[in-house]
């Protein structure tokens, strides 16, 4: 079933919706400066790049840039509501000796000051370096590396997992140890901040959120900043561009589409959501084209890497169905396994279904939030509602998915998720209910950076997954991060786990080691 803007997009003409998707994408480049007020000579009290830089969405010809002027970053950036005009540079050594290219972006006072800069004619495959100067002040250097050409060999490409980063309940020590990896791209699978309001309750917080719950553009703006803060947050965006899809905590737990965890009024919830969407644009390195517009930002995206790796970005929330079973008196649940429930959306699933019968790379990946290994979830079971908000929830969709994937004749997806706070490697079975039977995919889940404190070696309890189920094939309950090595015939994935995160000082190191052989949708044990 289409959501209302799915409708209204549908009812377009190709030129109208052309016309529509061009502006609100270039909306914030086309403003007039000559209609802003520019803050011509700024002069700052403190350092205006508090927050750091980052970099995102590698191109073969093009990256995105990002920073945020915030000299106050805790009070709401601390600048007065002017515009102002910032340098930006780019060059082919870590010292910046020589520049490939230079130029200005404007930082709108109505962006919270967030500059995005989206440049192209780079050379394809190669390390970048990058700054910004404002008012003779220079930020820190960041490195970056842009993609190979679309179809180009490649022999080999390292990539990062992570996500589910609670500020209250651990360190950051896992992103120091990932910035010294040298990835050449990192992918966030969501959670980068969480919504709520200080937890006094928990006797293993290390931190403190400052602020209740978020539900204002300035509560969220002031999360933000709290935790780009971290200086091992800000390391390991410095240190690879980032590919960044959301989940729920950055809008509002377990939110799906219009609705709220706390069922409220959807035009209400509507009007905390386009803040949250806007301060997560202002907070991450995305392009224009996901520049928030009447309550609607465009996350989903694909990202070639060579002919290595087509990566499919997917965004599980903003087109959701509602959760099924949401009633606790409900002795059945007919909702559950209704046909028209859609994960994706009616035109996201059709746009990943293009994507992967098009496909001629060695590898296709699925970059997106929430499990979708997990066995059968059972009908009326309201007592765990996470099974509901997870694949294994919505049924008719997984299987949509699972029979596209095998009608493209594909057997080298890779699903990359988070969400869980625990790291699983796991064979997809084509159907939920027979965990044994054929396996169309392999997933790989990246437990938590910090979410949950230092874990255990207990295994975290899911009910529709668990470790001894018959297509599990490696379990860790610790936090930590996925480092994959890839090549034409072989993915091999290190589950990099924490010794502890309640302590600045962990240690990382690979907990188990899985691979995956192409064309062969099988998690092998190494």
């Amino acid at each position: 079933m289409r959501t209302p803007y799915e409708r209204a997009l549908a009812s377009l003409s190709r030129r109208e919706f052309l016309n529509v998707a061009w502006k609100l994408g270039t909306a914030a480049a086309l403003l007039p400066l000559s209609s802003q007020r520019l803050w011509a000579s700024p002069v700052f009290d403190s350092y205006p790049f508090t927050l750091g830089v980052a970099s995102g969405d590698p191109l073969p010809d093009g990256i995105v840039l990002w920073t945020r002027l915030a000299p106050k970053p805790l009070e709401g950036g601390g600048l007065p509501n002017l515009a102002i005009d910032v340098q930006w540079e780019i060059g082919f050594d870590e010292q910046m000796h020589t520049l490939a290219q230079t130029g200005t972006a404007t930082a709108y006072a109505e962006l919270g000051h967030a500059v995005h800069v989206d440049i192209a004619g780079l050379e394809s495959a190669r390390d970048y370096w990058y700054r910004f100067v404002v008012g003779g002040i220079q930020s820190p250097i960041g490195k970056t590396r842009t993609a190979p050409e679309r179809y180009a060999p490649v022999d080999q490409i390292k990539i990062g997992v992570c996500g589910c980063n609670h500020y209250e309940q651990g360190y950051f020590t896992a992103y120091r140890h990932m910035a010294n990896e040298n990835f050449d791209v990192i992918f966030h699978t969501g959670d980068y901040i969480y919504e709520y309001a200080p937890y006094d309750g928990l006797s293993s917080r290390v931190r403190k959120h400052l602020g209740e719950e978020t539900f204002s553009l300035n509560n969220y703006r002031n999360r933000y900043a709290q935790y780009k803060l971290d200086p091992d947050l800000q390391a390991v965006h410095a240190s690879a561009p980032f590919v960044a899809t959301w989940d729920d905590h950055e809008i509002d737990n377990d939110w799906a589409a219009e609705f709220s965890e706390t069922n409220t009024p959807p035009e209400i919830f509507k009007l905390r959501r386009a803040a949250a969407f806007q301060a997560y644009y202002e907070a991450m390195p995305l392009r224009r084209t996901a520049f928030p517009s009447a309550g609607h930002l465009q996350l989903y995206r694909q990202l070639h890497f060579g002919d290595l790796m087509s990566v499919n970005v997917l965004d599980t929330r903003q087109y959701r169905s509602r959760q099924a079973c949401r009633e606790h008196s409900a002795s059945s649940c007919l909702e559950y396994s209704d046909a028209d429930r859609s994960m994706l959306g009616g035109t996201q699933e059709q746009w990943l279904k293009s994507n992967l019968s098009d496909s001629v790379a060695h590898w296709n990946v699925l970059a997106q939030q929430v499990p979708m290994f997990g066995r059968e979830a059972t009908p009326g079971n309201t007592n765990n509602p996470h099974v509901m908000d997870k694949w294994s929830g919505y049924p008719a969709a997984r299987e949509r998915l699972v029979n596209d994937i095998s009608a493209a004749n594909l057997k080298n997806v890779v699903v990359l998720s988070g969400d869980i706070h625990s790291h699983w490697a796991a064979d997809v079975p084509a159907d939920m209910s027979h965990p044994d039977g054929p396996s169309v995919a392999v997933e790989l889940t990246t437990t938590s950076i910090s979410s949950g404190g230092d874990g255990s070696e207990i295994a975290g309890y899911w009910p529709d997954i668990q470790p001894s189920h018959p297509h599990v094939h490696h379990h860790s309950n610790r936090r930590g991060y996925l480092s994959c090595q890839i090549s034409p015939d072989r993915w091999q994935s290190d589950f990099m786990v924490m010794d502890t995160v309640t302590s600045p000082d962990g240690q990382a190191s690979p907990g188990a080691r899985m691979v995956v052989e192409r064309n062969n949708p099988t998690v092998i044990d190494t």
